[in-house]
């Protein structure tokens, strides 16, 4: 089943100027490794080097923060479930990559 990915404001000119994608992924991480191979731009933005999603990255699944969860390893539990992320408005402020 599809899960919705809402992309942030800032974010939306490395994603093909979208507000949204759809995926199917049974996990937070493959949501987002679905969204980082299709809009390879984002990546840099998300993770680091290293492939960690960035500290300033906060990813929710139906408006849950993921840190209070099981992190990119939890499953999807609606039928009709939506993840998104924010960036730290901070995180923007003459930040290079």
């Amino acid at each position: 089943m599809p899960v919705k990915v809402m992309i942030p404001s800032p974010l939306r000119p490395y994603a093909g100027k979208r507000d949204s994608a759809e995926f199917n992924a049974r996990t937070v991480g493959e949501a987002l490794g679905h969204l980082t191979t299709q809009f390879a731009e984002l990546r840099k933005h998300l993770f680091t080097e290293e492939g960690k999603l960035r500290s300033f990255v906060n990813v929710y699944v139906n408006d849950e923060d993921i840190r209070y969860l099981r992190k990119k390893t939890r499953p999807r539990r609606t039928a009709t479930p939506s993840a998104s992320f924010r960036p730290s408005p901070a995180a923007f402020a003459n930040k290079k990559y």
